[in-house]
């Protein structure tokens, strides 16, 4: 999932609202590097008015999207709950796609935030994003399991500390609950970034990545390469995902420098991708629970994802936005890393003794306000004082580091 800093989507620093820079650099030009918002502003449109507040309400909707899935369908599916939803769950059974919008949320926002950014300031700002509310909520969930469980969810203390680290994939040890697989996809993307970062990021160099991306999810699903090659390399390209990633940049470039042939080229084969690997996933979903999904859906579903973020990419929706949306996105990684299994636990605890309609909407009420708790105990307090130590443990490493690996330190080109 999508998982950026609520500051990310932000105007930098020296553009804030109140700033005392002078009206030349209020009104950045077309071309101007460093800038996340590069085209002129319309005259009726406020210059305050920076925030992709539009992202922030689609995060929260795709979460949710998701916890239905998880509640009304999966759940019962997987005979993980015993409480059915038949009527709800032929709608909510899509509700997994809540994750394709999210890997197009996360290429468009985590390109935003990495350009200009420095190599060392893009990996702080991930670690300071991604772990401080994951660790509270893998606690939660391993606790949950242990305690509340009844042997549905088993968790071994070198599972825990696997899990912790957020890269327990690598060596094949289980998550401890299922919606934590979509983190080792973003993983592998911010490393891609970092790549970016690392040699500069301008718009030339992004567009060679993302055909060169594209080239490499053609090779991969051509199945042209021995297999065991082949899974190497997809461990980097995600054939299964990529085409989201690679949309969301392309976006991103269309919301930076304006529309072009290369970025609608990129986005068009990308959306073809989409739905073609979108369908080829729905009759694996539909295999695994005996439940039918219909591909006109899948395709709808897939084509307003896209439609809505390049309307986003244009300005199209700027007037859409409510800062009180910002409330939204601030749930959305807590929400997604808590609901599931511990959902479904609460729900086979009182799931017999409470109407199930109302057990429904106290549990996604119920999980909506952990999300809450957590942004504001953990994610607002420890999140600035992890990035401080990070801040100060590079600046000590970078002292005692070969001149060679000060790189990772070096000032980002921002050249377009």
């Amino acid at each position: 999932m999508s998982s950026e800093p609520l500051g990310a989507l932000t105007r930098p620093p020296e553009l804030s609202p109140g700033a005392s820079a002078p009206p030349s650099r209020r009104e950045p030009s077309r071309r101007e590097p460093g800038r996340h918002r590069v085209m002129r502003r319309k005259a009726d449109i406020p210059a305050g008015r920076d925030r992709l507040y539009e992202i922030d309400l689609l995060r929260l909707t795709a979460a949710l999207a998701v916890v239905m899935y998880h509640y009304t369908f999966s759940g019962y599916q997987r005979h993980l709950t015993s409480v059915a939803f038949p009527a709800l769950s032929t709608v909510t059974r899509y509700g997994y796609l809540g994750v394709d919008m999210f890997f197009v949320i996360s290429g468009f926002v985590v390109l935003l935030s990495a350009w200009g950014r420095r190599p060392h300031e893009f990996v702080i700002s991930r670690i300071v994003r991604l772990y401080p509310a994951y660790w509270v909520a893998v606690t939660i969930t391993a606790v949950v399991a242990v305690t509340l469980s009844r042997g549905l969810f088993r968790v071994t203390l070198p599972q825990y500390v696997a899990n912790l680290t957020m890269l327990n994939s690598l060596p094949n040890v289980a998550n401890i609950d299922v919606v934590y697989w979509t983190l080792w996809a973003e993983i592998r993307f911010y490393l891609l970034v970092f790549v970016l970062a690392w040699i500069g990021i301008n718009r030339t160099r992004v567009f060679t990545m993302l055909w060169l991306w594209l080239a490499a999810t053609a090779v991969i699903e051509a199945h042209v390469l021995p297999a065991g090659p082949a899974g190497k390399i997809d461990l980097i390209v995600q054939s299964q995902w990529s085409h989201y990633f690679i949309a969301g940049m392309a976006l991103c470039l269309i919301y930076r420098t304006g529309f072009s042939w290369q970025a609608g080229a990129i986005i068009v084969i990308a959306y073809g991708n989409a739905v073609y690997q979108a369908i080829n996933f729905a009759h694996r979903v539909s295999d695994r629970y005996h439940q039918a999904l219909h591909a006109p859906v899948i395709v709808a579903v897939v084509t307003v994802i896209f439609i809505v973020m390049t309307l986003i990419a244009l300005r199209v929706t700027r007037r859409l936005g409510r800062p009180w949306f910002v409330v939204a996105g601030a749930l959305t990684y807590p929400l997604y890393l808590v609901h599931a299994y511990n959902g479904f636990v609460l729900f086979n605890l009182f799931g017999r003794v409470v109407n199930r309609w109302v057990l429904l909407a106290a549990m996604v009420a119920g999980m909506c306000a952990v999300a809450y708790a957590i942004h504001q105990l953990v994610e607002a307090r420890l999140a600035p004082r992890l990035k401080r130590a990070l801040v100060g443990l590079a600046d000590a490493v970078s002292r005692v580091l070969p001149g060679a690996l000060r790189r990772f330190r070096r000032s980002p080109k921002v050249s377009q």
